[in-house]
């Protein structure tokens, strides 16, 4: 993609980030942002709306494998297109406040939208766009965008949530409530529907993705016998029980620093302008002392992080530790997700089996939709509460810890011959 003219890189990198963030926004950021709401007007306990999260992951990790070879194989403009304007559909039903088995239905719905059609083929059109030498530069950008484009969202929709909310938000009433988060919804599904126009008319349109379309098997067994594709799975599971963690600073600052809804809101919503600085950085520090060292050193951040969150008492009366230590456990975090994926070029993957390489990393790294939510509640519903939280906050302290051991072996792992 580097033969390109540099406004059409440039519009072409541009329709990637925000689609890649779009696409996610009705499954993930209403209840990231807006949690202890959710909870209210859906009437759920934390254990139920992790169960729903949780049906989502599982057919997610039945879809990235097939997703990954469809994006080896037919058009990048029309999967994901098709895959924005069919999940921005979900996202009127959601605005319907559907009982507990509709939502599990939904949820099962965008994981097949958000994942079979788009997935792989963003991975797979990043790579491409950066090229062999600007892989951290590539991912950093597309994470980094994708930071900045969520933070300016979720800043509209914190202010639309507000707006509808009483001056003291304590005092709203159920329909006013309910109210305030059904319009936050439709804000969510006008930029997912948006976001797919955008793809349509800016992403350029790829004739043969791949030269050698009928050798599917070949491909997958090319992927399976590199040794550094399967570290890089874990370190990419590891990676994203980080990111999935970020969905309880919301609920963690109203039960543990005694803030209200919108502060809560804000917690989160702040945290997430850190999400550009912290990939781009991270990408740009990755094309000079390779990817594998920045993730190893992001690692050890969050697992001083978590252990922080997890074994100290928190003070309600001195916010700005929760502040500080949310930006650098999140710039940790945002980091890694602006180099895991560069990590290809990194470990030798043929750029031809990109899409499958993505599937099978996929459905090892984004396991944790299927369990992190679901433990989590289930910690926070045993344990109410701080104690809750910290548990919560060593759970996440585990996967640290192997995500690191995980990228310190990735800098001495071979690739096997093809």
């Amino acid at each position: 993609m580097k033969d390109k003219q540099p406004l059409e890189r440039v519009l072409f990198i541009g329709c990637l980030i925000i689609a890649g963030e779009a696409v996610f926004s009705l499954p993930f950021h209403v209840a990231r942002f807006f949690r202890p709401t959710v909870l209210q007007v859906f009437d759920f306990t934390n254990t139920e709306l992790g169960a729903i999260q949780a049906v989502y992951g599982v057919v997610a990790m039945l879809a990235y494998f097939p997703g990954g070879l469809l994006a080896d194989r037919f058009s990048t403009r029309r999967l994901l297109t098709g895959s924005l304007l069919c999940t921005s559909l979900g996202g009127l039903y959601f605005a319907s406040v559907p009982g507990y088995s509709g939502m599990r239905w939904l949820f099962a719905y965008w994981g097949l939208t958000t994942i079979l059609l788009f997935w792989g083929a963003l991975i797979r059109a990043t790579r491409e766009w950066g090229g062999p030498e600007e892989q951290g530069r590539a991912y950093g950008l597309l994470d980094g965008g994708r930071g900045l484009f969520a933070a300016v969202v979720a800043a509209g929709a914190v202010f639309v949530f507000q707006t509808l909310l009483p001056e003291d938000p304590t005092t709203a009433t159920a329909s006013e409530r309910a109210d305030a988060l059904r319009n936050v919804i439709f804000v969510y599904t006008a930029t997912t529907a948006g976001a797919g126009l955008l793809c349509w008319f800016f992403v350029p349109e790829r004739e043969s993705p791949v030269a050698d379309r009928p050798h599917v098997l070949r491909n997958v067994t090319k992927v399976t016998r590199l040794r550094a594709v399967w570290l890089q799975a874990l370190i990419v599971v590891s990676a994203y029980v980080g990111y999935k963690g970020i969905d309880n600073y919301s609920l963690f600052a109203v039960q543990a620093y005694a803030m209200n809804e919108v502060e809560g809101a804000k917690v989160t919503a702040i945290s997430a302008w850190v999400r550009p600085v912290a990939a781009i950085a991270a990408g740009l520090l990755g094309d000079r002392f390779t990817s594998s060292r920045v993730s190893a050193l992001c690692f050890a951040t969050m697992v001083a992080s978590y252990l922080w969150f997890g074994l100290t008492e928190p003070v309600p009366s001195m916010p700005w530790v929760l502040y500080a230590n949310v930006l650098v456990s999140c710039a940790a975090v945002f980091g890694l997700r602006g180099v895991y994926f560069a990590l290809f070029e990194e470990g030798a993957v043929p750029i031809e089996t990109t899409g499958t390489a993505v599937g099978l990393v996929s459905v090892i790294g984004y396991t944790p939709d299927v369990f992190v939510a679901l433990v989590g509640g289930w910690l926070l519903d045993r344990s109410p509460g701080v104690t809750g939280h910290q548990h919560f906050f060593l759970f996440l302290c585990l996967f640290a810890v192997i995500g690191l051991v995980a990228s310190l072996r990735f800098r001495s792992a071979q690739p096997s011959s093809p």
